[in-house]
């Protein structure tokens, strides 16, 4: 089948196809209005070096970096996305989703603080209130193991809470996915049709007709000429029953 015939069945199951198209708008709309678009705010921050370790570096911890600055960002980060810090978040006023985690491709001990959520001025509001958290999670690490105040780990906010950006991926690909399975049901209720058409239309063309099966065509009994036509049909010189026909007064 190619592309004109695929046409011609649309075009002639239109009754078919049109309705299907008309559901398929609809769900697409429905889908566009009921899944809301999503806002995602992001902070930058960066673990520093104790005054202490940057006395060497005359007190500038930015000069001073070491390994366990990044394994005290990873360990931070998984505090953040436990459960407790979960809780602790929302009793604070956090709404939405967040996530800590180490920035990609980071060169230090740098972290991604992010909230998502459906309205943007919570979601700007809950991440500047996880900024904040997460420095209090890190100085309350430090005051459970007795860290003295000039030995402590600091925390740094090089990238502030960001305005919130739309994230319509999500949304576009449920668009897409109800718009293709619409058309695609539609197309294939089209075809069914088309097919049950012509097959009742093959199944009537060949029905044989009375008499072609090689069998006599049933008698009428109302109708007074059958036994001649049956007679002229069969003369009455073929066969033994012919011949009595004849003989008989």
């Amino acid at each position: 089948m190619d592309l004109a015939e695929i046409w011609r069945v649309m075009r002639r199951r239109w009754y078919v196809l049109l309705p299907g198209l008309l559901i398929t708008a609809v769900l697409t709309a429905a889908v566009y209005l009921l899944v809301p678009v999503e806002y995602r705010s992001q902070s930058t921050v960066t673990l520093l070096n104790s005054k202490k370790a940057t006395v060497a570096f005359d007190g500038n911890p930015f000069l001073s970096t070491q390994a366990s600055l990044t394994g005290m960002a990873d360990g931070l980060a998984r505090n953040l996305n436990s459960d407790d810090s979960k809780a602790d978040l929302k009793a604070l006023g956090v709404t939405g989703v967040h996530e800590a985690k180490i920035a990609d491709n980071a060169l230090g001990p740098y972290m991604w603080l992010s909230v998502v959520g459906t309205d943007p001025a919570a979601v700007l509001k809950s991440d500047e209130i996880l900024t904040t958290y997460a420095e209090k999670r890190l100085l309350d690490f430090q005051n459970q193991q007795s860290v003295t105040p000039d030995a402590m780990i600091r925390m740094a906010t090089i990238v502030p809470p960001q305005k919130p950006e739309a994230q319509t991926k999500a949304r576009l690909q449920f668009l897409i996915m109800a718009g293709a399975l619409g058309f695609v049901l539609s197309l294939v209720a089209t075809f069914f049709v088309e097919a049950r058409r012509r097959r009742s239309a093959s199944s009537g063309r060949h029905r044989p007709a009375p008499g072609e099966s090689g069998e006599p065509a049933a008698l009428d009994a109302g109708d007074p000429t059958a036994t001649l036509r049956m007679t002229v049909a069969h003369p009455a010189g073929s066969g033994a029953a012919g011949s009595r026909t004849a003989g008989s007064p």
